[in-house]
Order: C-alpha cells, then sequence, then structure tokens
C-alpha cells in the first residue's frame, strides 16, 4: 500500500472511480485556510500523475520517523475545510455509500447496508458516530473535531448507544444488531472487517488535533476508562488492527472522497499504513 513512484497508486484510483461523486455535494462546508486539490476521481489523468500528486501532498514527510513524523503529517493535513455538523448527515451519505446500493449507507460497526434516508435519532435510524468519542477531550460537536468526516460514520442508533464513548479493546458480550463486534463495562470491540479503519481513524485525529487551534491535543495510550481526558486506548490493540485489518478499497475510496470534495485533507495512515509503527 505505500505510494510511490515505483508503486503505481492503482488500488486508490480504482476505488475512487467506482462511485460518482455529486457536484453539490460539499453543501455545508466552511472553507478555511488554503486548501489542497487533486483529481477528481474518473478523470483521464494518468496514474503516475496522481501518485505524483499524492507524493508531493506527503512531501514535508519523507525520510522521517517517530515525532518528526507525526509533526510533518500534522502540519499536512492541518490545512483543510470544515464541515458543518448539519453538514455532516449529507456528507456522510456521500462517503459512506455502498458500493452495490448507490441508495444505502454502509453502517460502520454493524456492517448492515440501509436506507440513506433514514438517518434520525428513531432505534432502526442510522446517526453519526464519533468513534473519537467526543467525550474524550470534550469537544462535543464544535465545527472540527466534532465534524471532522476522517472520524465520523454512520451507525445504527442502539448500536451507536450501546458503544457511548468506550476506548476500543478485545472481548465482552455480543452487541445487538452489531455481528461479530463485544463490548463489556468499558471497552468496545469492532467486527474484523473494520478493525483497521478504526485503528487509523483514531491515529488521524491523534495527529491531526495538537491542541494548536482551541482544541484540547487528542493522544493515544495503552489504557481504557480514559473518561473525558483526552486520550484514547489502547495503542497496542490498534496497531496490531492496522496490521491485520489493511485498507480496502471502501476506505482508500473514502479518503479520496474527503480530499476531493470536502475537507481537502487526507487520513494519511490510509495512505500509508506503514507510518503507524514509524511513529507509534
Amino acid at each position: 500500500m505505500r505510494i510511490s513512484r515505483l508503486t503505481p497508486w492503482a488500488a486508490g484510483l480504482a476505488a475512487a472511480a467506482l462511485f460518482a461523486v455529486p457536484a453539490a455535494a460539499s453543501a455545508g462546508q466552511q472553507r478555511t485556510g488554503d486548501a489542497r486539490s487533486a483529481t477528481a476521481p474518473g478523470t483521464a489523468t494518468t496514474t503516475a500523475t496522481a501518485t505524483a500528486t499524492v507524493d508531493d501532498y506527503y512531501a514535508p514527510a519523507a525520510g522521517k520517523t517517530g515525532a518528526a513524523l507525526k509533526t510533518a503529517l500534522h502540519d499536512v493535513i492541518k490545512t483543510q475545510s470544515k464541515v458543518t455538523y448539519d453538514g455532516v448527515w449529507n456528507a456522510l451519505k456521500v462517503t459512506d455509500q455502498d458500493p452495490a446500493n448507490p441508495n444505502n449507507v454502509i453502517l460502520v460497526y454493524s456492517g448492515r447496508s440501509q436506507s440513506k434516508s433514514t438517518n434520525g435519532g428513531d432505534p432502526d435510524d442510522w446517526n453519526r458516530e464519533h468513534v473519537w468519542a467526543k467525550s474524550h477531550g470534550d469537544f462535543g460537536t464544535a465545527t472540527g473535531p466534532g465534524t471532522d468526516l476522517h472520524h465520523l460514520r454512520p451507525e445504527d442508533v442502539t448500536v451507536n448507544s450501546t458503544r457511548g464513548n468506550k476506548d476500543f479493546d478485545m472481548g465482552g458480550s455480543p452487541v445487538s444488531e452489531a455481528p461479530g463486534s463485544y463490548t463489556d463495562a468499558d471497552s468496545f470491540e469492532p467486527r474484523d472487517a473494520v478493525k483497521g479503519d478504526v485503528a487509523r481513524m483514531l491515529l488521524y485525529m491523534a495527529v491531526r488535533y495538537e491542541g494548536g487551534d482551541g482544541f484540547a491535543d487528542l493522544e493515544m495510550n495503552d489504557k481504557v476508562n480514559n473518561g473525558s481526558a483526552p486520550l484514547f486506548g489502547r495503542i497496542s490493540l490498534l496497531k496490531q488492527w492496522n496490521q491485520m485489518d489493511p485498507p480496502d478499497a471502501f476506505e482508500q475510496r473514502r479518503n479520496q472522497v474527503i480530499f476531493d470534495t470536502y475537507q481537502h485533507n487526507r487520513n494519511p495512515f490510509v495512505d500509508h499504513p506503514e507510518w503507524v509503527n514509524s511513529i507509534w
């Protein structure tokens, strides 16, 4: 999955080309800063050009490791457009569209394909799940971390409530309406197919939000029961999940749509999952 001029970024482009992104999809955005641009999926641009575009995006991070890599990536991805919390509803209908049914979205923990029109607050509706629970750092639904599409996903209202603000760990009792997911008093385990997705979303948040824009400095640790502290765990397990469940076409396409259409920044760990071990 490493993106370089010797390894064409064919998988990501193929994934992006599976879907048409509506021209009006950017409704609900607030443009801040000088957002970077990239070639939209489905154009005739060559793979080599697209690869160079992504290489250029991450150029400040080239050759770095550890804390220096984390800092360089933060400086790259902090330049973004922001989506309002109301705007998140329509954005998720695009970013999480079911590849087999354009009228549906895929629910992250449940894995269920559900009509886009059933978003809301009733028990069988889907709502906006903050994978980095908004109480961890107390940012709520504020425009910024509270509306960042890189960690917001559609989920069944009941399952979302069951997950609550728990850290991620292994084990517990099966979660109703989320086959393959488990929970106990202080942790939540997602289904195998999205374990890596969850890890990369959390690690994105820990790099993007470093305390310099009015929000808490979000960091990883190896604990559960982090409560309202701006911390999330367990990092040792999340690193394992990143390796066992590498980015697939759905996750790659999602990253591209957020970049092209909404926030104009990327999740570096979807493009370079090997950077996880370089930093942590």
